[in-house]
This record gives C-alpha cells, structure tokens and sequence, in this order.
C-alpha cells in the first residue's frame, strides 16, 4: 500500500490520536459494542463529549499501534492493555470518576426485538392471554409446544409459556412468534467489560465493590485474625481488647468466690445476682396493659450514672456465667 494512499493516511491519523490519548490518560474503559447501532452510539459520544473520548477500532490495527508505541515511549504499563483488546470492543478515555462514566454509558440501553441466532441475555415468557391472531394460526403455536384456545374469533394462550432461556440461541420459530406478538425482550446497549488504570487491568465487576462491601471483608479479617491470636496465646492489637475482657471476667469470678474483697462494680454484680428480678425491668419485657403506671415505675427503677455503668460489668458477667455454663 502506498503511504499517500488515503486508507494509508486514515490509518496514521488514527494511530497518532490513539497514542496522544494513551500519553495524555492514565485511565480507559474497555466496552463491548455488541448488538449496539450507529444511532445508539451517536448518542452516547453525545452524552460524553466534555467528560470522556470514545474511540473504536479494529483489534489487529489496535495491538500493533500500543505495541509500537510501547518500543517507542518505553511505557511497559501498556501491556496489561493488549491482553484485554479483545471481541469487538472500544476504549473511553477518560479523567472523572470511573463508576460515574460507567454509569452514564450502561443506562443508555434501547429495546430490540429477538432476532434468530442471537444468544438470549435473559429469560423470555410470553403470557397467557389474547393474541389477536386468526384462528388460522394455530399451527404455529403447535410448533412451539404452546396450549391455546380459540375464544372470541382469536387465539388465546392459556398458560405462561417460558419460552427462550437465558443463553439459548434464539430459534427462527420463537423470534417470529415474538415479532407477531409485539414483543421486544431483549435491552441492549454498551457494555464495560475492563478497566485500565496507569499498568493495571481488571475485570468491570471489580466497581460494583463499595464501601460496606470492603468495610465487611475488613472486619472479617480481623476476626479471624483476633482468634488466630486468643488461640496461640500471642497478643496482637486485634486480640488485645478480647484478652482485656476477658480478664476482667475471671477477675469477677475470682473475687466473686472470696469473701470480704470487693470494689465499687462489684457490689452491683452480686445484688444482680442476688435478686434478678429487681433489674427485670432495665430489659423491657413488661406487659403494655399497664399504660402510664408502668413508665411510671420504671423511671423510678431508673438508675444513676453510676448504677448504669455498674450495670454494664454485670452483663459481660452474666455473658461469662452463661458461656461457662
């Protein structure tokens, strides 16, 4: 091919705008374009001008321009982006947030009808009911296994029928039912298979992680850790605070069988378990039949400051008794 030929020169302006772009962002998300038109793709470019780039191309063309540039530049971050351009896939360029990208471009999605060869992205009923076809068409649904009646000069499905599952390969019999029935299943739009953030790729699902999610795999942790230390007898600062408490529980067992030696919270923890039923109600279990009387007795009942914090010996006492029992 010559070099002055215009496919030649097209396929240069791409490759020097997609090694400014690979210069300029540190960041990319990789799509899967599937079963998406121009005119779906027209406006998601619309939606993102001013917040990101989409750039499409052919994946052969692609790997040749980012190995090239990786000799060029040295930039050996780029080869975690090679082994992810894959299928008809883009790139989205982008400096903002990239949840709020990947949201802005999966939440475009339009309908579409079942077209035969397709791969089902979700399971398809088709309901009972009226049809509005001609009795003359009962021999299609026969085809298909469905149960109808003829009822007010039309054909009418009696029950539900499941008709494509999730991952079948849609037949030509079931699109042409669901064509005749006006029924558009299938949503499809952009999808963010990868992200590449500065050398490293990983998997769209990794930002459906939020917070509490890592919040819960961190105490998890720390769980297991504390254990792993209470039971080899090696304090940590995750088992340090269950080594303290625990302490003081055998603390109050020991001076609980002593006669004559007690302090302050002590005394609170024997009258507990002396007379429960005088603290019966600090746990709420009264009836509500007796209205105002009731609140009335209970803030009585109610302890002072000190009392309260007494109170709290008890009950990691009583946890203890229970435990050991």
């Amino acid at each position: 091919m010559e070099k002055t030929s215009p496919k030649w020169v097209k396929k240069r302006k791409y490759a020097t705008k997609l090694k400014n772009l690979l210069e300029e962002y540190q960041t990319c998300l990789i799509i899967s374009v599937n079963n998406v038109g121009s005119r779906q793709m027209a406006d998601i470019r619309r939606e993102l001008r001013g917040r990101a780039i989409v750039l499409m191309g052919k994946n052969t063309m692609i790997r040749k321009i980012i190995r090239d540039h990786i000799g060029e530049s040295g930039n050996t971050k780029l080869e975690a982006l090679v082994s992810i351009v894959q299928g008809n896939c883009g790139f989205v360029f982008t400096k903002e947030p990239i949840g709020d990208i990947r949201e802005a471009i999966t939440q475009n999605k339009r309908e579409s009808a079942a077209k035969a060869g397709s791969i089902a992205p979700v399971d398809v009923w088709v309901p009972a009911g009226p049809t509005g076809m001609e009795p003359t068409m009962t021999e299609f649904f026969q085809t298909l296994n469905i149960a109808t009646k003829i009822m007010r000069g039309q054909i009418e499905i009696t029950n539900a029928v499941h008709l494509i599952k999730i991952g079948d390969k849609v037949g030509a019999s079931e699109a042409a039912l669901l064509i005749k029935l006006d029924i558009r299943p299938f949503a499809y739009g952009i999808q963010v298979q990868s992200v590449y953030d500065d050398g490293n790729a990983y998997s769209a699902e990794v930002l459906d992680i939020d917070d509490n999610d890592v919040s819960a795999c961190f105490f998890a942790g720390l769980m297991q850790v504390a254990a792993l230390s209470l039971a080899v007898n090696y304090p940590t600062v995750a088992s340090v605070p269950h080594s303290v408490m625990n302490a003081y529980k055998k603390m109050i067992g020991v001076a609980l069988g002593i006669d004559g030696y007690e302090w302050e919270h002590l005394k609170y923890v024997k009258e507990v378990l002396a007379d429960p039923s005088k603290f019966a109600s600090a746990g709420g279990g009264g009836g509500g039949a007796s209205g105002g009387g009731a609140a009335e007795e209970k803030k009585e009942a109610e302890p002072s400051e000190e009392e309260s914090s007494a109170a709290a010996g008890g009950g990691i006492f009583g946890s203890d008794s229970d435990s050991s029992s």
